[in-house]
C-alpha cells in the first residue's frame, strides 16, 4: 500500500495557514497602522449654553444671554504628509445673541486661531510646522487612541497649561458607550488688559493694566475609549477682570455655569466615533478573531486528510 496525498487536503491546509497568517498581520501590523489621527479632517463643533457677557456698548454686563462657541478645524494635509504628523488648523469664535448672525469671526465677542501639531500614533504635541502655541499634555482636541481609565493631562487654551482630567466612570452618550473625564480650574491670572481705571474701581487717573482671570468650574469630557474622540463636552468657563493687586473680580467678562455641545455636535461625533470604532474592531478584534478560528479548524482538518492520505494498492511492473 502508498500513501497519496489528496488535493481538497492541500486546499484545506493552505487555506488554514492563509488565514493564521492573515490574521496575525491584521493584530500585529495593520490595525496599529490603522490606529492614526487623520491628516484630512475638516469638522465644525458647536457649544451653546446660557450666561453673561460684557457689552462694550453699554459697558455693563448682560446676563441670561445665549453664548455660542463654534470651533473649526481644518486638517492641512499637505503639510502632514511632508511631516508625518497631524496638523490641524483650529479656528474658536465666541458669539453672543449680537455677533452670532453676522457670520463674521472678527466680530465676535472672541476669535482665536491656533495651529495644532501632534504625532499621528501618540497624540503627544511635536514641535514643527509653525505650531502655535507651544501646548503640552496628551489630550487636547481628541484623546489618545484606546483610552484608559486614568487621569489624563488635557490642555485647556484659555489658561495656558494644561488641566488634570480624572475619570469619571462610563456613560451612554446616543446609546454609544464613552469614558467620562471632569476636572476643574481655580481662578487663576492669565494676563492683563488695558482698560479705564474706572471700570475695574481703581483709584488710579487714566488707564490701568487690569488682571484678566480665569476659572473653569466644571470640564466634562466623554470620550469613545477605542478612537479617542470626544462624544460630548461641556465647560463652565468664568473670565473677569479686576484692579492691579486686587483679590476680588470688579468686572465679569463672560460666565457660564454650562456652555455644552450642541444636539447636533453630539449626534455627529457620536456617528463618526462608532464608524471609526467599528472599522478598528473588525481589524483589531473581529476578522482576527473569526480569521483565526476558521483558520485553525481548516488548518488542523487539511493536516488530518494529508497525514492520513488516501491508501492506494501498489501495482507491480510486469
Amino acid at each position: 500500500m502508498r500513501r497519496s496525498t489528496s488535493l481538497l487536503s492541500l486546499i484545506l491546509l493552505g487555506v488554514g495557514v492563509f488565514l493564521l497568517v492573515l490574521t496575525q498581520l491584521l493584530v500585529w501590523y495593520v490595525e496599529p497602522r490603522a490606529k492614526r489621527t487623520p491628516t484630512d479632517v475638516n469638522s465644525t463643533t458647536v457649544f451653546t449654553g446660557q450666561g453673561s457677557y460684557f457689552d462694550t456698548e453699554s459697558v455693563a454686563t448682560v446676563g441670561d444671554q445665549t453664548i455660542t462657541i463654534t470651533r473649526r478645524v481644518l486638517g492641512d494635509v499637505a503639510a502632514g504628509e511632508r511631516s508625518g504628523n497631524a496638523i490641524w488648523d483650529v479656528s474658536t469664535q465666541i458669539d453672543t445673541p449680537k455677533t452670532l448672525p453676522l457670520a463674521d469671526p472678527r466680530k465676535s465677542l472672541q476669535w482665536t486661531t491656533e495651529r495644532w501639531v501632534t504625532d499621528r500614533r501618540t497624540n503627544l504635541p511635536v514641535r514643527c510646522c509653525e505650531e502655535k502655541p507651544e501646548f503640552e499634555g496628551e489630550a487636547y482636541l481628541k484623546f489618545p487612541f484606546d483610552v484608559e481609565k486614568r487621569t489624563y493631562t488635557w490642555w485647556d487654551s484659555t489658561l495656558g497649561a494644561t488641566v488634570p482630567l480624572k475619570f469619571g466612570g462610563k456613560i451612554k452618550i446616543d446609546g454609544h458607550e464613552g469614558y467620562r473625564f471632569v476636572g476643574t480650574v481655580e481662578a487663576t491670572e492669565i494676563g492683563t488688559r488695558q482698560v479705564p481705571g474706572a471700570l475695574v474701581g481703581s483709584s488710579e487717573p487714566g488707564q490701568v493694566l487690569a488682571e484678566e482671570w480665569y476659572s473653569n468650574a466644571g470640564i466634562e469630557l466623554t470620550v469613545d475609549r477605542r478612537t479617542g474622540r470626544i462624544m460630548n463636552a461641556s465647560i463652565a468657563p468664568t473670565k473677569t477682570l479686576r484692579a492691579p493687586g486686587s483679590q476680588k473680580d470688579s468686572v465679569t467678562l463672560l460666565s457660564s455655569k454650562r456652555l455644552e455641545f450642541t444636539e447636533a455636535t453630539r449626534r455627529e461625533q457620536v456617528k463618526l466615533a462608532s464608524e471609526d470604532g467599528g472599522r478598528l474592531k473588525l481589524l483589531g478584534e473581529t476578522v482576527p478573531l473569526g480569521g483565526g478560528i476558521a483558520g485553525g479548524l481548516l488548518a488542523a482538518v487539511g493536516a488530518v486528510l494529508v497525514i492520513r492520505g488516501r491508501r492506494q494498492p501498489e501495482h507491480s511492473a510486469e
